[in-house]
């Protein structure tokens, strides 16, 4: 017997007001709210293995839809079925296909600077945004700026890629790593659909040679730990927030940034701590620094410097913190081929092989990320009354005078029975 159809009248249509679904016939249902809202919807059901499982289509509200649309709307989706495609997948494809044809028309360029916009607030400073947009505008856009996200594949990321992977390497793997977020974004954004072009691992791993093995690691020229206390005593006696800033640095292990940036709301001189907090750490996560009697001693000697209850500690020129350049500046007049990161690694060195102190301590004192997932979960503390023994070791020794090669003894290194 065949399904009865067309069961209402556009005057009952309009007339109902109790919540419940009126069938209209062969699947077409007039759903009414408990707010009296009305909409059209199309149900049937589909077949999923051994089980059948009613699927529901919306096709609009009522009055938008009439009741003469909703029955036309209804009748395509009969159709469907009976060539074996399935509704609502229908639907969710042309939905998509629509967005895709409005999509043809966003650059990569567009994205990528709506990508900006939408994360600068997360990151740490105005520099970062200014190194992607910087090397998107040098390197990308060129090739693919003007293009329909959507058609931007593997030739073309390998396009942007080639020309400068051998030769500019650590800039070239930070560029595949921006046109992938950007894409990715884009995707989200349903402005493309597929893979990503500029996935690594499993693709462009496959057409390009490992960063490692076209580029030598290169690390920050640093002071051998031998001769620092002789430079760190003369250092210390230069009375300019440069010198100082940078010696507050050494003492504390601390990246530039880290320390030039330096509070005095950070820093408890009772209890001499002092908190980093996780918006300018690397990872993210706040670092508590112990303070060493001889760091303490300079944040005291940086009160002279203060103007007006400034915050900062170390106040440079323009309601700024001290620069980069300053504290380069001092060094290079006595180590011209030294980085002021490289005394965290002279510190490293000295960890290693003047004190017995376990490796994992001064990696925590250097605020360094733990790869091991593993171990990262049991180590959840921060080891601070253990670090500032260290700190305190390491503080010692910068000021102490040592003769020329005076290297502790193995037996009697700092740290043997701590």
């Amino acid at each position: 017997m065949a399904k009865s159809i067309k069961r209402l009248t556009a005057l009952q249509v309009k007339r109902l007001k109790e919540k419940g679904w009126y069938p209209d016939g062969d699947g077409l249902y007039l759903q009414v709210s408990p707010t009296c809202t009305k909409s059209w919807v199309y149900r049937y059901e589909k077949k999923d293995k051994d089980q059948r499982k009613e699927k529901r289509c919306g096709l609009g509200a009522y009055p938008t839809v009439s009741l003469d649309d909703a029955r036309n709307s209804a009748n395509e989706y009969r159709k469907l079925r009976t060539k074996g495609i399935d509704p609502l997948e229908h639907k969710r494809q042309v939905e998509l296909d629509k967005q895709l044809d409005k999509a043809k028309s966003i650059t990569f360029k567009e994205c990528a600077t709506a990508y900006i916009d939408s994360h600068k607030t997360g990151w740490k400073n105005a520099k970062h945004q200014a190194q992607w947009t910087n090397t998107l505008t040098t390197y990308a856009y060129p090739v693919m700026g003007k293009l329909s996200v959507q058609d931007i594949d593997t030739g073309l990321v390998m396009k942007v890629l080639e020309p400068i992977w051998h030769t500019k390497t650590e800039t070239a793997s930070r560029v595949r790593s921006r046109i992938e977020n950007v894409l990715d974004w884009a995707k989200v954004r349903k402005y493309r659909t597929g893979e990503n072009p500029a996935l690594w691992r499993g693709h462009l791993d496959k057409l390009l040679p490992k960063r490692t093995k076209v580029q030598k690691v290169k690390h920050f020229a640093a002071m051998e730990y031998l001769i620092l206390p002789d430079y760190f005593r003369e250092l210390r006696k230069v009375n300019t927030v440069a010198a100082k800033a940078l010696a507050f640095t050494i003492l504390t292990a601390t990246r530039s940034n880290e320390a030039r940036e330096a509070k005095w709301s950070e820093i408890n001189l009772k209890s001499g701590v002092w908190v980093i907090p996780d918006t300018r750490m690397k990872a993210d996560r706040e670092h508590r620094v112990p303070l060493s009697t001889e760091a303490l001693t300079i944040l005291e000697e940086m009160k002279d410097f203060r103007v007006n209850n400034d915050d900062r500690v170390f106040a440079g020129l323009k309601e700024k913190s001290i620069s980069d350049a300053a504290l380069l500046k001092q060094l290079k007049q006595d180590h011209s081929k030294l980085t002021v990161h490289g005394f965290r690694s002279t510190f490293r060195d000295w960890c290693a092989e003047m004190t017995s102190y376990a490796s994992g301590l001064a990696e925590s004192a250097l605020a360094h990320t733990i790869k091991d997932a593993t171990q990262a979960a049991y180590e959840r503390g921060d080891k601070f009354e253990k670090r500032r023994k260290l700190m305190d070791a390491w503080a010692t020794y910068c000021i102490e005078e040592h003769k020329t090669g005076d290297v502790i003894p193995m037996n009697k290194k700092v740290g043997q029975n701590g």
